[in-house]
């Protein structure tokens, strides 16, 4: 099994958006423990909401994040095919607005 990180892009940070009706944020908080249950023993780290991104560079000089990064989690399986399939079917891409999902693999350290 391989770790794959899932980066969740969305037009606006959740600290951005307007706060969801609580039944809303229920809802869509049953369509995403549904979607880690199809993950099921996988499940790395479910994640969390993510905001104010900021890039470091070389020199120390800092700038607003470019995408915008709307949170992760973290899973294992068997392939990158498989990892992009539980992507395919992940609640965030119903989501307004045009969300997206990256998938990449975690690489193993050389000597660690």
């Amino acid at each position: 099994m391989s770790k794959f990180v899932f980066i969740y892009h969305a037009p606006m940070t959740p600290a951005e958006a307007a706060p969801p009706a609580p039944e809303d944020m229920a809802a869509v908080m049953d369509q995403w423990n549904a979607w880690a249950g199809k993950v099921g023993s996988g499940m790395v780290d479910f994640g969390t909401p993510l905001a104010n991104g900021v890039r470091v560079s070389a020199g120390g000089a800092t700038a607003p994040s470019q995408r915008e990064v709307a949170g992760y989690s973290i899973i294992e399986a068997d392939s990158l095919d498989a990892a992009v399939e539980l992507a395919k079917v992940h609640p965030h891409l119903n989501m307004p607005g045009g969300c997206e999902i990256e998938v990449h693999e975690a690489q193993q350290i050389p000597g660690m």
